[in-house]
């Protein structure tokens, strides 16, 4: 099957040049349009026009203005133009060649100038429309390329989400198997993980923080494990040895949580082994004070401060959260951070919304 010819649109108001011109490229082998006027000839051109050979003087509508507008028709634009002249002036031609006129031919035309010009400026309309086409495939590929890789990408994040969500259930679980040995403090683990995200919001940490503080103080009594239930639960005050042991569940959840590649098990290790150190260095395991604390270890020591005194202990009875802000606000700068226990008592309504939400309720044995 024979190529289709490529198509050249002739413009000339003398029909004798018109026809000649008409007649020497079709012998050349190309499919010929032709206009007498720039107002038909703009009437008859479309992309299929691969060349515009035109006279430069034409009533009407001169070769000159018609250049002008098809350079500014985005769908015609590219089409080389061929100006047919007897116009010698070098204003002439710089005026031409500013309005995107590709080549001239002088009148009367040499058919072999004609033909090589023609062969010229056709074949580069062939490898700009080739140019165009491989653009738009790839514009198609990139598209379609996109797509499927925005639907990998909400597979991924799904899975992504379906892991963190299971990796957070693991977490829980093992912060409850933690708790579970102390019968009467079913909800502290959910509390202390909200006190905690409400004082690490408040002060203005970034939000990634503030998630992993919310999962992982949940974890800070996980030591608890190994602390014997005569002890955890004994209705009295602990002696000395009895305290000694109670103490090292700090240790204990540090071990269980460490060598972890989570980074909220790595924060839960954190604070399983800081939360009971003092701002003034007079607490456990280590009696290391001030910022040498981690810091998330100093925001659950104000917040589980509150909580353990503010719920009922097999020894004792739920203290009034007045008289426990009271307590800790004596003990600012010496047990507590004074800046976090100040942001503490700044969010206190939202603390308090907190507890009322995850408040206790008896578990059924």
């Amino acid at each position: 099957m024979s190529e289709t010819p490529r198509r050249v649109l002739v413009v000339d108001d003398d029909p004798e040049f018109r026809l000649l011109h008409a007649e020497l490229l079709e012998s050349f082998g190309y499919a010929v349009d032709v206009a007498s006027d720039g107002v038909e000839a703009l009437a008859l051109l479309s992309p299929r026009v691969d060349l515009v050979v035109m006279d430069a003087a034409m009533p009407n509508m001169d070769g000159f203005e018609v250049a002008r507008l098809v350079r500014t028709d985005p769908l015609v634009a590219d089409i080389p133009i061929v100006m047919v002249t007897g116009l010698a002036g070098k204003q002439d031609r710089l005026r031409a060649f500013d309005l995107g006129i590709n080549d001239f031919i002088n009148k009367p035309v040499d058919p072999n100038e004609l033909q090589l010009r023609a062969r010229w400026l056709v074949s580069l309309k062939v490898a700009q429309d080739e140019i165009k086409a491989h653009r738009r495939e790839l514009e198609e590929t990139v598209q379609i390329r996109t797509h499927e890789l925005r639907e990998a990408l909400v597979e991924v994040e799904a899975a992504r989400l379906k892991t963190e969500a299971a990796h957070m259930d693991t977490i829980r679980r093992l912060t409850l198997a933690g708790e579970y040995k102390d019968r009467d403090t079913a909800n502290h683990v959910e509390r202390i993980g909200r006190f905690s995200e409400v004082v690490a919001r408040s002060m203005g940490l970034p939000q990634r923080t503030v998630t992993t503080i919310r999962h992982a103080a949940p974890m800070h009594d996980v030591g608890k494990l190994g602390v014997p239930d005569r002890i955890l639960l004994k209705p009295g005050k602990l002696d000395t040895e009895e305290w000694t042991i109670m103490r090292a569940h700090t240790t204990i959840g540090a071990q269980i949580l460490s060598n972890s590649t989570s980074e909220v098990i790595q924060m839960g290790e954190r604070i399983a082994l800081s939360h009971h150190e003092r701002w003034d260095g007079k607490g456990y395991p280590y009696g290391v004070a001030g910022a040498e604390i981690p810091q998330e270890g100093r925001i659950c020591a104000v917040v589980d401060f509150f909580d353990a005194l503010t719920v009922d202990r097999p020894y004792r009875k739920a203290l009034p959260n007045d008289d426990v802000v009271g307590m800790m606000t004596e003990a600012s700068g010496a047990h507590f951070d004074p800046d976090i226990l100040g942001v503490f008592l700044d969010a206190r309504d939202e603390i308090e919304a907190a507890q009322a939400e995850y408040a206790e309720h008896p578990r059924q044995d």
